[in-house]
């Protein structure tokens, strides 16, 4: 059972809350300038030290620092709870200017208030209810800093403290109301085509189009999509030549690819290595592939879920599950076959979106759920 009084507990915490989400939302930190990513870091590091946390702050070079935070107890029989987050935003410097701190009809607005500084203050208020109540076991709390393209520094930081942890739960908003059970995975493929120059008056024959090769690799590339196996396929960027009057040599595709499948990583492999050239005097040189395994919804996240949703009626609310198309740093502690609960931070909407907001009637209730599973997951 819970404390009865752990949500009043939360309630009561609301104004620290929203004071320090404040505080990071107002420093602005895009994942492209570490820098201003490490003075928010830094700015949370110190909330977690007064909390008691032990710090160990992963130096980069050309990204923002990472910083790995442990709670509670340093001996302990039971392996650490792992709760993921990155304080790093989609958002350039001086977004604030159009989109500043808001509080209005129970919302609050501003870049990353959703996405995700509000989980990061939501899992400090929680181990401090927790600390506060002597609940407080073994937790790791890693923040991460580039996130949002792809975690390129932070995933084997990530892998190695779960694999060592007993669960994860990851801080990324809810998907509406629900937690999220499973997430597709997530790649990108670049795709080049040579042509050979000419004068499209002069010498037209001469000339081989890169970017009618492309047009026409760009229709065979759609066909991959796959509903049915929750597999798409989207060329979303497309560039080539240089003049109307120039026959193109060059061209290039860069296409997003999401799937439900581990098994699909193969297939989708396998297709984009079957493209051959149709015009024999153009070449097709094909890059990238699988960033983010999916995140399946297995036995281990199914039993998460339902323990949330116990709790959560205890709480005094109803719980869903749900699925997205969209991946997170949980999508690779799922695929090490460590139970992942996804969506355990805000409530609201716009994530990467102007009206990116968070709703106030949500906190106290979602970081007393955060709590109850931090004092009660398996």
């Amino acid at each position: 059972m819970i404390p009865a009084d752990l949500l009043a507990r939360t309630q009561q915490r609301l104004p620290w809350f929203l004071q320090h989400l404040r505080q990071l939302v107002e420093i602005e930190s895009p994942s492209e300038d570490p820098a201003a990513v490490n003075r928010a870091q830094g700015l949370a590091a110190k909330w977690a030290a007064e909390l008691g946390a032990r710090i160990k702050r992963h130096k980069q070079k050309n990204f923002g620092d990472v910083y790995e935070l442990r709670f509670g107890p340093q001996r302990s029989k039971q392996k650490p709870l792992l709760l993921l987050s990155h304080l790093d935003t989609v958002w350039p410097l001086g977004t604030l200017k159009s989109m500043p701190w808001r509080e209005q009809d129970g919302k609050i607005h501003g870049p990353g208030t959703l996405d995700m500084k509000a989980g990061v203050v939501m899992a400090l208020t929680a181990i401090s209810v927790l600390r506060d109540l002597n609940l407080l076991r073994p937790v790791t709390l890693l923040i991460n800093s580039e996130e949002e393209i792809g975690s390129p520094i932070s995933r084997p930081i990530t892998e190695r403290l779960a694999l060592d942890s007993q669960v994860v739960l990851v801080l990324e908003p809810a998907q509406g109301l629900a937690l999220k059970t499973a997430r597709k995975g997530v790649g990108n493929f670049n795709v080049h085509v040579t042509g050979i120059a000419s004068h499209s008056g002069v010498d037209f024959e001469r000339g081989h189009s890169a970017v009618l090769e492309l047009a026409r690799q760009i229709e065979r590339i759609a066909a991959f999509t796959d509903l049915r196996r929750g597999l798409t396929v989207n060329p979303g960027v497309i560039s080539g030549g240089t003049r109307s009057n120039v026959i193109a040599a060059e061209a290039h595709a860069e296409i997003d690819v999401r799937i439900a499948r581990a098994s699909d990583e193969k297939r989708i492999d396998r297709l984009f290595a079957s493209l051959k050239p149709i015009n024999k005097a153009c070449a097709l040189t094909i890059t990238g592939g699988l960033n983010r395994p999916p995140m399946e919804r297995k036995a281990g996240t199914i039993a998460l879920f339902k323990q949330a949703r116990k709790l959560a009626a205890q709480l005094g609310f109803d719980l869903d599950e749900a699925a997205t198309g969209g991946g997170s740093d949980g999508n690779f502690t799922a695929a090490l076959g460590i139970p992942t609960l996804d969506g355990m931070g805000a409530i609201g909407a716009g994530a990467h979106a102007a009206h990116e907001h968070i709703v106030t009637e949500h906190i106290a209730p979602r970081t007393a759920l955060l709590a109850a599973m931090l004092a009660t997951a398996p």
